[in-house]
């Protein structure tokens, strides 16, 4: 069995390893053989958790060099590991770096690669939500090494335990890998929360939340949820809440198994970010809005009266 490059995604700081990548072993197993490609620390440590979802290897890179520089030495570490292990094909995160790594690499080994895929089945044809979700089209790979980068929240991780081995890989960078180099680092504050991007729960807020004080009602309800907030570019664009919690287009986007949408009128670039969830619930008094097309349950009312309500109930059944 042909082996399947996962490129591991993980905390910086604590080396825990990301739910992306336990997504990403499981559609790798479909595939082939899924082997891990780990930068930075904390290698040793993940590999039992790799393991449990079925990665029999992990390749580790972990130098000054490496951390110094953005992006191009993953693309030089996976570029050599494809030279030298021929895999069957190449998962990536759909992230900011995950996307250029993946296009990056493509160009270096001369390969196609497919972007925000949701799904991979067993002959590599990859299933993507494209024109704002409207349509959904099935892609495969013919020249090269298929490469992918999937969304978060597309698949479901199902443990299948694998022996685990850890190996150290030394890659001399290239040039162009010098060209930018990283003279700081800040680490994000992060509340209870779960991270937007990788909550199985979403709870948003739009217009219709009348101002920066309304979303204390939808951290609420996200809070007793255990879920993650997000905001439209209206509330955002408005000040209302900040920028990096954005679901849209031109934000973030979700793909958890819950999203609620409050005040949120459903505009196509809002909807572009959210619309692979799978249940949408939607709160609004405009019965009338584009959201409720994507709806599995509507509530046609004033959310600051059925938001708290919810809460409220939910919160007594958890209690």
């Amino acid at each position: 069995m042909a082996p399947v490059l996962v490129l591991a995604e993980h905390e910086r700081e604590t080396g825990s390893v990301k739910k992306t990548t336990l997504e990403l072993l499981t559609l790798a197993r479909r595939l082939g053989e899924p082997v891990c490609v780990w930068f930075g620390s904390g290698a040793g440590d993940a590999a039992a958790t790799l393991g449990e979802y079925g990665a029999t290897a992990v390749y580790a890179a972990d130098s000054d060099e490496m951390n110094d520089h953005p992006v191009v030495p993953i693309v030089d570490v996976l570029a050599d590991l494809v030279a030298s292990l021929a895999p069957a094909a190449v998962l990536v995160p759909s992230s900011a770096d995950g996307k250029e790594a993946a296009g990056r690499l493509a160009v270096r080994i001369g390969s196609g690669v497919i972007t925000d895929a949701v799904d991979i089945d067993e002959e590599g044809v990859a299933t993507q939500s494209v024109f704002g979700g409207s349509t959904i089209v099935h892609s495969t790979v013919l020249t090269g090494t298929p490469i992918y980068t999937v969304r978060p929240n597309s698949v479901a991780p199902e443990p299948a335990a694998a022996n685990c081995t850890v190996e150290q890989v030394s890659t001399a960078l290239s040039d162009s890998a010098k060209k930018a180099t990283v003279t700081e680092r800040t680490v994000a504050k992060q509340g209870g929360r779960p991270e937007l991007t990788e909550a199985a729960i979403v709870v948003s807020g739009g217009r219709g939340v009348g101002g920066p004080e309304g979303f204390a009602i939808i951290e609420r309800l996200a809070d007793s949820l255990g879920g993650a907030v997000g905001a439209s570019r209206a509330a955002t664009d408005a000040g209302w809440y900040p920028h990096q919690y954005q679901v849209g287009q031109t934000g973030k986007t979700v793909s958890p198994q819950l999203y609620v949408a409050n005040g949120i009128s459903g505009a196509i670039q809002h909807r572009a970010g959210m619309q692979t969830s799978k249940v949408v619930v939607v709160v609004n008094k405009d019965a009338e809005a584009p959201i409720f097309e994507l709806a599995d349950f509507g509530v046609v009312g004033d959310l600051h009266e059925v938001v708290p309500q919810l809460a409220e109930e939910i919160e007594s059944r958890s209690s």
